[in-house]
């Protein structure tokens, strides 16, 4: 069968800061292709509409998969099912991905019948089946694990055996010059592991995974790397190296090999300082930037998230980074609730540091702990403003205020870097993307007012929205949080993390929640 991948539009920040090449779209497509299909891939962060209307009329694709890892993307991908259904009534239309796994039921209703199913989980793991069903017996659809359709559900998902056993298509990526994140133009993506052992309330990383922990062999890692043609590399694990031995033996691989890359990654403060001799070794490997999710700069912000981690120890995290001379990228969440003393508080911190600073807005998903607790509250319920640049909670400020106090904030953080004084470095950087024809960190220099203005978030509120959210069951109140895992893990499955690591990330929730709890009393 012909078989069609697609990743939707870009959002607000892929404008601007990156646009990262569809990685789980191409391990689905790769999965597809191992089982014996035609395979293509179509990724709308480059492409426009009119290019995917006009490629499938030609190549009539069998079976064509929406990847939906973003919530706002939800009106786009259902817009775009309805019409593909009208002009290809006979091929069969699904949706997989993260998002997608937490509203698959919602994504049914909205499509009004154009789109047949929703693989939930880890689409890898059953993607071929459904597509031996599709082309043998689509009615023993609903014996696919992870499946959900408006008629019923299969089994529950199931996840990939073996992250060594899957590999992602980059090759059927067509315009692979186009990704970038910073100045690492172009840029691939690379994933070492899998889940987050933490729960921080605003997170659902955790909860598709059920808290668990898997990585990929060393060897197999370095392999796929010294396949990649790109000099940039986006390590996408949701925390980097929670395990210095696992850390220490991809380097060491990667090192043996002779790969030289410039790598950027995640990862936690609290990680950073238990394994420094970890990023001491991939500093000289090649990581040039660092993401640290702060989320807060005070003690009661940090509480407020469950982030686990102490202020002093994102501190002191900060500044091993910087004996590393790697160069960090924070982020702190702006919480709707601060008025206009805190938005300064906020910038005077912001200039007194040398990293840069991101800033994104509470926002509540379905899949975390706090869509449960906070969509009672929610001003709106529309996809498109579920993208930690809008607030969808109630703002002490009026919204006109609070957004003209965000965007002064973002732009203090965003001239501290590009000014007279960094005028010359920049320079230099650019002019050597221009020599090899890469174009995309200039056009990002000169996007931020554009993208980021008054007008344009407040006319984003105003648009009318034709498909609105569903609600929890009961919205206000804390879920069952074993409840909200998409993958349930067994106990008998051998622990991938060692003891000393174990206790450690125990350590780090429960240290915390007696904090919390000491503080309510």
């Amino acid at each position: 069968m012909r078989f069609l991948a697609v990743h939707p539009g870009p959002l607000m920040y892929t404008e601007v800061f990156l646009r990262l090449e569809p990685l789980g779209l191409e391990l689905v497509a790769e999965a597809v292709r191992r089982a014996g299909h035609e395979v293509r891939i179509i990724d709308l962060q480059v492409e426009t509409h009119a290019a995917y209307f006009k490629f499938i009329e030609h190549w009539r694709p069998n079976a064509l998969a929406f990847s939906c890892n973003f919530l706002a993307n939800v009106p786009e991908i259902v817009d775009l099912a309805k019409e593909t259904k009208r002009r290809l009534p006979q091929c069969f239309l699904f949706v997989g991905g993260h998002s997608a796994t937490f509203t698959a039921h919602e994504l049914l209703e909205h499509g009004d019948g154009a789109i047949d199913c929703v693989l939930r989980g880890e689409g890898e793991s059953s993607v071929a089946r459904l597509m031996e069903v599709i082309e043998e017996d689509r009615e023993a659809i609903t014996e696919v694990p992870g499946v959900v359709t408006l008629e019923g559900d299969g089994p529950p998902p199931v996840m990939v055996p073996s992250l060594d056993d899957i590999r992602p298509a980059r090759d059927l990526v067509r315009h692979r010059r186009k990704y970038f994140i910073g100045h690492l133009d172009p840029c691939a993506s690379i994933e070492f592991s899998r889940g987050c052992p933490w729960d921080c309330n605003f997170c659902s990383a955790w909860t598709f995974y059920g808290r668990s922990y898997r990585t990929i062999s060393p060897e197999v890692a370095a392999e796929e790397l010294g396949r990649i043609k790109e000099s940039g590399i986006f390590i996408v694990d949701d925390v980097a190296f929670i395990q210095s031995k696992h850390g220490l033996e991809i380097g060491e691989a990667i090192a043996r090999k002779g790969i030289k890359k410039k790598f950027y990654l995640e990862t936690r403060g609290d990680v950073l300082l238990r394994n420094k001799e970890v990023f001491k070794f991939w500093r000289e490997l090649g990581v040039e930037y660092m993401f640290l999710g702060l989320e807060a700069i005070d003690e009661e912000g940090l509480k407020k998230f469950r982030k686990r981690v102490s202020l002093d120890q994102n501190m002191e995290a900060l500044e091993c980074a910087r004996s590393l001379g790697i160069t960090v990228a924070i982020n702190i969440i702006a919480d709707t609730d601060w008025d206009r003393e805190r938005f300064e508080v906020v910038r005077q911190w912001c200039l007194e540091v040398p990293e840069v600073v991101n800033i994104s807005i509470n926002t509540p998903y379905p899949g975390t702990e706090i869509w449960h607790t906070q969509s009672d509250r929610l001003t709106t319920r529309d996809y498109r403003l579920f993208d930690i640049q809008h607030a969808v909670l109630p703002t002490r400020l009026p919204l006109e205020e609070f957004y003209s106090e965000l965007l002064k904030t973002q732009r203090v953080m965003n001239m501290k870097h590009i000014s007279w004084r960094t005028m010359g470095h920049l320079a230099g950087l650019v002019s050597q993307r221009l020599i090899r024809g890469q174009f995309n960190f200039l056009k990002m220099l000169w996007q931020f007012n554009k993208v980021y203005n008054l007008e344009r978030l407040l006319a984003d509120h105003a648009y009318p929205s034709a498909y609105k959210m569903a609600l929890p069951s009961a919205p206000g109140t804390a879920a069952d949080r074993k409840t909200l895992y998409v993958h349930k893990v067994h106990k008998r499955q051998k622990p991938v993390l060692d003891k000393a690591t174990a206790q450690f990330v125990e350590e780090t929730r429960l240290s915390a929640s007696r904090s919390q709890q000491g503080s309510a009393l």
